[in-house]
């Protein structure tokens, strides 16, 4: 493995050096777990790699942990993660057959005036880029043929910073020229983007049922392109 060490005030983050030279999704969750590419491992309780088969044939790609992710070291075992698995069940996507992971693997909060609660608060485009070598061999060594990117964070991850959520989601839309190579598969079409909200808006939303069936919707689309 090549090592990495925490980056210094003013240097660039990169979790490149703490990716392994070789090794399937158990070699880079075991390397993940000491990144210091940035300096959210700081405060995180520990790395949240992805969860699911190197198989899946669609893969999930939020924000980042939250407060339970963190603690538990597994992606959307959260509120977020229950109302997702509530919508895939709606659209007959198999939990058995996706991949779920995140853009940034460690969870970046702020502690409330009162108490001990922590707050979720969004990653930095720096800190974002730190983490995307992670993003990007999950891409290759799954291969899937449909991403769904949860939230704004996710689809500019994916498909740039023009993306929108309020104009680009639910549309079958290709990974970019970059991407291309890391998704799809051997002998499979170039993988597709799906975007809808991330699960936690719709927990946050004053209109619940219309956020929610927006989301089904959405993932409705992602279901049809692997029939």
């Amino acid at each position: 493995m090549v090592t990495g060490a925490a980056p210094e005030a003013g240097d660039d983050y990169d979790a490149t050096p703490f990716l392994p030279r070789r090794g399937g999704l158990p070699a880079h969750r075991r390397a993940a777990a000491r990144c210091q590419g940035c300096p959210l491992f700081e405060r995180a309780s520990g790395t949240v790699f992805g969860a699911g088969a190197s198989s899946a044939r669609i893969m999930f790609v939020g924000e980042q942990p939250g407060d339970q992710e963190d603690r538990a070291g597994e992606p959307f075992v959260g509120p977020a993660g229950r109302l997702l698995r509530t919508a895939l069940g709606e659209v007959g996507i198999a939990e058995d057959h996706a991949y779920f992971t995140n853009v940034v693997k460690h969870f970046k909060f702020e502690v409330a005036e009162r108490g001990k609660r922590r707050i979720h608060k969004p990653p930095s485009l720096r800190e974002m880029r730190a983490c995307r070598p992670w993003l990007s061999a999950e891409l290759r060594l799954v291969h899937p043929e449909v991403v769904v990117a949860l939230g704004a964070t996710a689809g500019k991850a994916l498909l740039g910073s023009s993306f929108r959520v309020t104009k680009d989601r639910g549309a079958l839309l290709p990974l970019p020229q970059e991407e291309q190579g890391t998704a799809g598969g051997a002998g499979k079409e170039p993988g597709l983007v799906v975007a809808t909200v991330h699960p936690s808006a719709i927990l946050r939303s004053d209109e619940r049922e219309a956020a929610y069936a927006g989301l089904v919707s959405d993932l409705r689309v992602a279901a049809g392109a692997l029939d």
